[in-house]
């Protein structure tokens, strides 16, 4: 006859390794959503946050004020009497310099130097990264070295010696002699992330199509460009911010009659007639800086794939 205590201690470790299988079957227990880790990682995000959004809020709110509020009410407050009339005067009415146009004049000089200017260095650029990755040349490293070499070049250290050479092409003082800053200065880095992209497709697909006796253009429009999307989403967000905000280009090579719009705003906000209108200033500054911002969030989940695509092998 079984001793009872032996069975007891059976029926104990029977039913602790039935525990255990249900446990083991079941995963692994949830973590608790209020980790240390967590609060901690959250906190400086909404702080982050906080820090970025709160003068966008306080902008936003000024602009909608009147002059009278602004004068002797809360900064922070949202606006008693809801008013427009700053926006329309910052873009049609308000004063930037000698006229008093508004930043529209500045919004379609900043249209007409950025279209062309995105148009040709990207493509330009992609032209460039898939020659230097797939159809290399004799020299092609040390070209593709001092193209790099270029990008880190500080724009002011080069503005004397354009102003000659726009000079001489005579588009000194227009918009051409803009758009051709731009793009010369908008292709190396453009063409560092192009080339990255590339090499980090598969060289069986350049292969096969050599094979097929595909050429140059056709690999390239066919096959290539195709597949580009995420990098050519980067470059286009990376030349619409940089040449939209743009001021120093702008203001010397332009003319006054081409200003852009990032200079029309500094005209504005710096007008030495009358009392400063903080609402108009910021209502300016919010309509300045808006083409590239819906921009980047219509495009940025694609600007977040292409950065990390580009940026795989050197």
């Amino acid at each position: 006859m079984s001793n009872p205590a032996t069975i007891s201690t059976n029926v104990a470790v029977d039913a602790v390794k039935d525990d255990l299988q249900l446990s083991t079957e079941r995963g692994p227990r949830p973590k608790p959503f209020f980790t240390t880790n967590r609060i901690i990682l959250y906190s400086i995000l909404v702080v982050a946050c906080l820090y970025y959004l709160f003068p966008l809020y306080v902008m936003i709110v000024t602009s909608f004020k009147t002059m009278p509020e602004i004068r002797f009410g809360n900064i922070f407050a949202p606006p008693v009497e809801f008013t427009g009339e700053a926006w329309a005067k910052a873009w049609a009415s308000a004063c930037t310099g000698l006229t008093c146009q508004g930043l529209s004049p500045g919004f379609w000089n900043s249209v007409k130097i950025l279209i062309p200017s995105v148009i040709v260095s990207t493509s330009v650029a992609a032209v460039n990264g898939y020659a230097l990755v797939n159809w290399r040349f004799k020299g092609s490293e040390i070209f593709f070295s001092i193209l790099i070499f270029g990008s880190f070049i500080p724009y002011q250290v080069m503005i004397y010696p354009l102003v000659i050479i726009t000079r001489e092409l005579n588009i000194f003082g227009s918009i051409w002699a803009v758009i051709l800053v731009h793009m010369v200065f908008g292709m190396p880095i453009l063409t560092l992330l192009f080339r990255n992209y590339f090499a980090s497709l598969p060289v069986e697909l350049f292969k096969a199509a050599r094979v097929d006796g595909a050429g140059f253009w056709r690999i390239f429009f066919e096959i290539m460009l195709p597949m580009s999307l995420p990098i050519i989403v980067v470059a286009l967000i990376l030349q619409v911010t940089g040449i939209w905000n743009d001021f120093l280009f702008g203001v010397v090579f332009a003319g006054t009659q081409n200003y852009p719009m990032t200079v029309q705003l500094n005209n504005i906000v710096n007008s030495a007639q009358g009392s400063p209108e903080y609402n108009v200033n910021m209502a300016a500054t919010i309509l300045t800086g808006l083409v590239p911002l819906v921009i980047y969030f219509i495009s940025g989940r694609l600007f977040v794939r292409g950065i990390a695509a580009g940026a795989v092998k050197g």
